[in-house]
């Protein structure tokens, strides 16, 4: 007897073949060139423009929409990679409905801004389908930089400075590089092996060399890589995951959120990954979000998706959220989590209502959901600490030591400010090197 989104437990291939393709497709609707410049005349091209000041990259929105307006969509793309190099997998990823979108003054006025992610998008798949690398590398310097993690962070860092001249080797602990990319973000938000794709195109600019496989503190060390390069930026992201500190976290169907999505991201054959029928998913974020919607688009019968806040103060953004709800999945706001229910495998979650006090979260009514698979997205942590931390992150520069992206003091956890970071910090490594 074949699997359904009835069959009890953890099962693989609850769906027909033929719908796991469907339900992984791209979820968003690609322009072409007619619907590209209409969308684009929608801008009002300000000169003062709050969308651009949004930007965590400061991309020159209204040129490249103008440029996409007359005709000209690889200017508009040259326009997009000087500022963010990765343009296209953030025209995909980057919540645009929470920082450009949001600052548009058609969304202020009429309730609708201009589709400025799509058009986006519409621009860098244009001049990337071509093979075209926009920018000229500089005469080599003789510097050599190591950058390690092939993260958002650490691939934006390395392109620019071997847009300087300078010789990169970007060192990463998995197989690929791309990092959160490859790995961390929803499958259906980066189809046909997008992150690979720009990693490829990336590299055109010459002068970078990517070693997988390769993990700092186990195959490196940083006081060798500060021996041997001139200059060192960490971009290793967050690899731990919090603790939900509840009784029965350690069962059997528990498992870490990231884990599944980069399971689920890695997988040729959708059908072959398990899912539960029901399935609890801890957490607030774009992560938890992800794993929520991806368990029901594999079969799950029942995805419950608990927060411990309200609506308001949730990360991930009210697009997403609604995108969550409209795939099916039950959002309850302002319930933390007690414990995990179970002898040997999780058999459902105990959950208390929560009110805000003056300093901790006050626990309320307790009640309990069934589930047979939990995922925990609460929240990443720094594994290693080569340099001095400041709070929970590493410092943004210790010495000839620079760090920058999610594992970094200040800044947002997205994809966009990674992307920024790694640019910046890029133009402070060569300011120095060049002094």
């Amino acid at each position: 007897m074949s699997n359904s989104p009835n069959t009890p437990g953890i099962a693989k291939a609850r769906l027909p073949v033929a719908a796991y393709g469907n339900n992984f497709s791209d979820v968003q609707p690609v322009f072409d060139t007619h619907e590209a410049r209409v969308a684009a005349d929608r801008c009002y091209f300000c000169h003062d423009a709050p969308c651009m000041t949004a930007c965590p990259t400061s991309i020159d929105i209204p040129l490249f929409i103008r440029q996409i307006s007359t005709g000209t969509p690889d200017a508009a793309a040259k326009t997009i990679f000087a500022q963010n190099i990765m343009g296209g997998m953030c025209a995909r990823v980057c919540p645009t409905e929470q920082l450009c979108e949001e600052a548009c003054v058609r969304e202020t006025a009429e309730g609708k801004p201009v589709e400025i992610g799509r058009l986006q998008r519409f621009a860098t798949d244009t001049l990337m389908a071509k093979g075209v690398h926009p920018f000229t590398r500089a005469k080599a310097t003789g510097k050599k930089v190591a950058v390690v993690g092939a993260g958002p962070a650490g691939l934006s860092c390395a392109h620019r400075l071997a847009l300087h001249g300078h010789d990169v080797v970007v060192f990463d602990r998995r197989a690929k590089a791309g990092g959160l990319n490859e790995y961390g973000i929803a499958t259906y938000k980066a189809v046909d092996d997008f992150a690979q794709q720009e990693v490829a195109w990336l590299l055109k600019i010459g002068g970078i060399t990517v070693k997988t496989g390769v993990e700092l503190g186990r195959d490196i060390s940083l006081a060798a890589l500060e021996a041997d390069y001139d200059a060192v930026f960490l971009g290793i992201g967050l690899a731990g995951v919090n603790a939900l500190r509840a009784a029965g976290e350690d069962l059997e169907g528990v498992r870490n959120a990231v884990d599944f999505i980069s399971e689920l991201r890695q997988s040729a054959d959708k059908s072959a990954l398990p899912i539960g029928r029901d399935v609890v998913v801890i957490g607030g974020g774009m992560t938890a979000v992800d794993a929520a919607v991806q368990s029901k688009l594999l079969g799950a019968q029942s995805v419950t998706m608990v927060y411990r806040r309200g609506k308001e103060k949730m990360s991930a953004s009210e697009y997403e959220q609604d995108h969550a709800t409209q795939s099916g999945v039950r959002i309850i706001y302002g319930a933390a989590p007690v414990r995990v229910l179970g002898s040997t495998a999780v058999e459902g979650v105990e959950f208390a209502y929560t009110t805000e006090g003056a300093g901790e979260l006050e626990l309320g009514e307790r009640f309990v959901l069934k589930a047979d698979q939990v995922f925990k997205a609460i929240g990443q942590t720094l594994v290693a600490a080569p340099i001095a931390q400041d709070g929970a992150k590493l410092v943004k520069q210790a010495g000839r030591v620079w760090a920058g992206g999610d594992c970094a003091a200040g800044g947002e956890d997205l994809t966009v400010t990674a992307v920024a970071e790694g640019r910046d910090d890029a133009e402070a490594i060569h300011a120095a090197l060049t002094a």
